[in-house]
């Protein structure tokens, strides 16, 4: 990343800038990279609940 406008910015940001670049730069379809976030969101916030102290992945 060589914009001196980000060095300071958030990874968040870093990381959606670096996104945005590489879905562009790949020329792909807008509706599929949404839809392929959507499924990366769902795996990160699963895993989130996971790794999450209070969870209970044995609840029966």
């Amino acid at each position: 990343m060589t914009d001196h406008g980000l060095e300071n910015a958030l990874e968040d940001v870093k990381l959606a800038v670096d996104l945005i670049y590489l879905l562009e730069s790949n020329e792909v379809d807008p509706r599929i990279a949404l839809s392929a976030l959507n499924m990366v969101k769902q795996d990160l916030e699963r895993k989130i609940r996971e790794d999450s102290p209070n969870s209970d992945s044995s609840s029966e």
